[in-house]
């Protein structure tokens, strides 16, 4: 539980209300009671209102808001306030200010607008953390604490270039053994003194945000920069636990954020928060995973959902308003997948800059007679009847599919084989099959242990980092079901080939090796035959992206390539290793092929569906105290039926007891408590 303070799903989020009048004010603190607002996300953005030069600090105002929210029956999630620095720091220390991959300087401007190297940056954002939790250290509103704001960005200056060479050095130690790691002898890069290294930018290695010379030196400068900000970071996290060593101090990540290592940064976080917007577009599944993302960050510990907006965004494309129910549904979704909190950006609409448009609990109209506030309302009643029954529940998986950050970005500074290959969209392609059966999944590192699953998957495993091979032969030699992909075990840690064929630490534990890599352009297809029927496969299914020519050493050959001159190789192949088995798909397959593959896999260890239910309707489970609460889901326009089988349940929302076949409405959520 996050606070025993507040033993509920807190409710809230960010609320600025140094953008308005005192009488502005009194009236939101009357529709916060209405809606059942108990906690407000407050201080984000106020650095130059707090710090209006290098010694002055004004905090009155902020001791009134907390007072204030606090007599109101509203907790507080106290920010930093270093998400943007003031305009006087960047006019007078222009070492705060970053410098693009261009080289071109900043002006004062934005936000993710400080250099995580700048000295200046460091000093004045650690020492306001710190006079912040030595004046509210006792404060009984202060639940939570929220460093900056949702951290990205990149940095080229000259201190970000020597902060790098330090980085470096503390990395490799010695010059040889970062031109071996480098492979500086290609083209003639060979360096002999630190200083003749450069960042890699549009200024010398790279062209644009996915292709470098050098994949191992922007490899590197995608570790130490998401490493710099961390330490930015840790700084604030560090003034705040002297004061308060007991506090809860958390920054909000934002999902699949390609920047920055979540699973690196979790290790310093007490709890993870993030912050979700999906499109009208985005599909539940993908949603979905990024909750189980977040929730693995910290192998499973409940999460906060810091941010999502009650009704449309204004920075996508085409800001859509969330139709009647789905906020209320993606709430719930977040909290079947492990979230404790519910809260919002943001609790009053702007009325200027950049985000006046995007949704809020109270909107320009100002009053509660709005479609949106009732529907706030009614979630706020909804959570206020679950009390703490869910809090500190956890969410039970034997499926578990790997994520690794560094990974990612190898892949996409890759110079080969294919443009088209995105690490994501392929997790995402083997999350969805097993999210389609109502299959719950974790979302794993390298570091997790895999001794409590059946089933690992790990899709385009391009780089095998030191151990995991010899990890991932003792899980399946242990009676686990291992599965990867094309484009797997190619690289080590520094992005060096390991030579010997094709999946390089993975051969023996896949019992193949691979000769070549086929790209396919968009429009060309192949095919994958099943030889014989293998569980619900069979016949023929199309593929395309990437196609690995593969020789078998002991694996048995489940389908081949139907056309092209290496029509009749294995395109799917299982290893017995040890108690256990090893996959490997040799290509992209279509979606047909992967449910029949995941339910295949499912079968064979024993993994059954939470529930069967139509397409378009979740299932997910979270247990505390031995007791089961089954989220049901429905994303679909229409109502849908589902059977309960033998299962007794109540609908802790309407107290309805239910068992056999049940009806759920359009967009309708059930939480059933199983008996």
């Amino acid at each position: 539980m996050i606070s025993s303070k507040l033993p509920k799903i807190f409710y809230g989020g960010d609320y600025n209300p140094e953008q308005w009048d005192e009488a502005t004010h009194q009236e939101d603190l009357r529709m916060f009671k209405i809606a059942g607002i108990d906690i407000a996300t407050i201080n984000v953005f106020s650095w130059a209102k707090n710090q209006p030069d290098e010694i002055t600090y004004h905090f009155e105002w902020l001791d009134e808001l907390i007072d204030s929210l606090y007599e109101s029956g509203v907790y507080v999630c106290l920010a930093t306030s270093t998400g943007a620095h003031p305009a006087w720091m960047a006019t007078k220390y222009k070492d705060v200010l970053r410098v693009d991959r261009d080289g071109r300087k900043r002006k004062f401007g934005g936000r993710h607008n400080s250099c995580p190297n700048s000295p200046t940056y460091r000093l004045y954002s650690e020492r306001i953390a710190g006079k912040l939790a030595e004046r509210y250290q006792d404060h009984p509103a202060v639940l939570v604490w929220h460093v900056s704001n949702e951290y990205g960005g990149e940095c080229y200056c000259d201190n970000c270039e020597r902060a790098f060479r330090v980085w470096l050095k503390q990395r490799y130690q010695n010059l040889d053994n970062l031109n071996k790691a480098w492979n500086t002898a290609f083209w003639g890069h060979t360096f002999y003194d630190w200083d003749e290294i450069v960042l890699p930018s549009n200024l010398s290695e790279e062209w644009g945000e996915r292709r470098t010379n050098f994949q191992g030196i922007s490899l590197d400068y995608s570790r130490f920069n998401s490493d710099s900000m961390l330490a930015c970071y840790q700084m604030e996290y560090d003034a705040i636990k002297r004061y308060i060593p007991d506090s809860v101090v958390t920054t909000n990540l934002m999902g699949f954020f390609k920047q920055l290592d979540y699973f690196k940064w979790a290790k310093h976080m007490d709890i993870v928060s993030w912050d979700s917007y999906p499109s009208l577009t985005t599909p539940p599944s993908e949603t979905a995973m990024a909750n189980d993302l977040m929730r693995g960050l910290k192998d499973g510990m409940p999460f906060m959902l810091m941010e999502q907006t009650p009704s449309q965004q204004n920075w996508q494309p085409y800001n859509s308003l969330k139709r009647p129910g789905v906020m209320r549904l993606q709430s719930y979704q977040t909290v079947a997948h492990g979230a404790d909190t519910v809260m919002f950006f943001q609790l009053r609409r702007s009325i200027g800059a950049c985000e006046k448009y995007h949704g809020a609990v109270i909107e320009h109209a100002g009053h509660e007679n709005t479609r949106v506030f009732r529907e706030v309302t009614q979630l706020g009643q909804e959570l206020a009847k679950l009390g703490d029954r869910i809090l500190d529940s956890r969410v039970e998986s034997k499926v578990a599919i790997l994520f690794d950050w560094e990974n990612w970005w190898a892949i996409e500074k890759s110079s080969g084989p294919s443009v088209a290959l995105n690490y994501v969209e392929q997790i995402h392609k083997y999350y969805a099959a097993f999210y389609r059966q109502n299959i719950q999944v974790d979302m794993i590192s390298v570091d997790t242990d895999l001794s409590s699953y059946e089933v690992v998957v790990a899709p385009v495993l391009y780089m095998v980092k030191p151990g995991f091979a010899n990890k991932l032969e003792t899980f399946t030699k242990n009676g686990g079901t291992f599965v990867t992909t094309f484009f797997s075990g190619v690289v080590n840690e520094n992005d060096l080939v390991t030579v010997g064929g094709y999946p390089g630490e993975l051969r023996d534990l896949l019992g193949i090796w691979v000769e070549e890599i086929d790209a396919l352009f968009p429009d060309q297809k192949n095919k994958m035959m099943i030889k014989n029927t293998f569980g619900k496969l069979s016949g023929e299914y199309e593929c395309g992206l990437l196609c690995d020519l593969l020789h078998t050493e002991g694996a048995e050959v489940i389908a081949e390539y139907g056309e092209d001159f290496y029509q009749g190789m294995p395109s799917l192949t299982r290893n017995v290793f040890g108690l256990g088995e090893a996959y490997y798909v040799a290509s992209d397959p279509e979606t047909s092929f992967l449910d029949g593959l995941v339910d295949k896999i499912a079968a064979d260890k024993g993994i059954g569906p939470t529930l069967v239910t139509p397409d378009g309707v979740e299932v997910s489970r979270r247990v505390k105290d031995g007791i089961s609460y089954l989220f049901v889901l429905n994303f679909n326009k229409e109502a849908c039926s589902y059977d309960l089988g033998d299962v007794q349940a109540k609908d802790l929302l309407t107290g309805t007891d239910h068992q056999g076949t049940i009806q759920i409405e359009e967009r309708g959520v059930q939480i059933l408590q199983v008996k």
